[in-house]
């Protein structure tokens, strides 16, 4: 009988390429997984990795067997939610990936309502970008993945991940107190300011250079709360979601942008898991959540 845990180092493999980032995501040492390749080979009597450069290929039998992992984890995924519906009891390790917004304006109070009243479940939080989060989730290194998603740049989700909608997050233009927009007024009419954006790569930053084609941003800052006390300092203006700026500093004014850019808040699972009753706790931890800041 196959090994479960030589199974997932196949699968960590096949999807990192090397064995130190597939030790990384298995939280165990690349020797570790080395050796349960090794112990794997021996067991199914085919060489199923072979080296490629720095990293590692998976020779034919080993894609053959990787495609198998993929479904027989899948498999597991569902047993595991289908045993812990069973119990109807809201127990185990909840990890979630949420965008740096969520964290700060969501995830406290979700974390802390699931706490008080699932005191058998234990959560942990890991910030990424949407990108990165629904990698995570798709690969099984996290349970739940809260993002950010901008029509325009819209997240394409891989098969077998399920979402659903907290609500909308309207975004506005700031710009520093004496600037001469003021009320409402059209991106089209912003394209020669000097822009403070998120980092590139970054979602936001990714919505900002698709809807103002040719725009160059002067600063790339990762924080809202940095991209607002530079706006304060008359340094540029930013495209800010509201989410992000429950409270505006002094020195800087909204200014509503038409038509309204807006990005869907999202809560996502994989459809295997989907029956956890700690899946469903969290998603109303998280609407509870949304409602409270709304």
């Amino acid at each position: 009988m196959i090994d479960l845990g030589r199974l997932r180092a196949l699968h960590a493999v096949a999807s990192y390429k090397t064995v130190l980032a597939a030790g990384q995501a298995l939280h165990c040492t690349p020797s570790a997984v080395s050796q349960q390749l090794a112990k794997l080979e021996r067991e199914t009597g085919a060489t199923l990795v072979e080296k490629d450069g720095r990293g590692l290929r998976l020779t034919e039998a080993g894609q053959v067997l990787a495609r198998h992992a993929e479904r027989v984890l899948a498999t597991v995924d569902e047993a595991e939610a289908a045993l812990a519906a069973h119990r109807d009891t809201v127990t185990g390790r909840l990890t979630v990936a949420a965008f740096a917004t969520a964290c700060r304006a969501l995830m406290p109070w979700a974390l802390h309502r699931l706490a008080s009243e699932h005191p058998q479940l234990a959560t942990g939080l890991i910030e990424v970008n949407p990108h990165e989060g629904l990698e995570a989730l798709h690969r099984g290194h996290v349970d739940l993945a809260v993002l950010d998603d901008w029509p325009e740049v819209a997240l394409r989700y891989p098969a077998g991940i399920a979402h659903v909608e907290l609500g909308w997050d309207v975004a506005d233009l700031i710009v520093p107190s004496g600037h001469r927009l003021t009320g409402t007024t059209t991106l089209a009419k912003c394209r020669d300011e000097r822009w403070i954006a998120s980092k590139m790569g970054d979602i936001c930053h990714e919505w900002l250079v698709r809807v103002q084609p040719g725009v160059q941003p002067d600063f790339h800052v990762v924080e809202f709360e940095t991209q607002l006390t530079l706006i304060a300092a008359g340094l540029g203006v930013a495209v800010i979601p509201r989410l992000a700026r429950p409270a505006l500093p002094e020195g800087v004014r909204v200014v509503r942008l038409t038509p309204e850019p807006r990005r869907r808040i999202v809560v996502a699972w994989r459809e295997a898991a989907a029956a956890r009753p700690a899946i469903k706790a969290a998603e109303q931890a998280l609407r509870s959540a949304w409602a409270q800041h709304r």
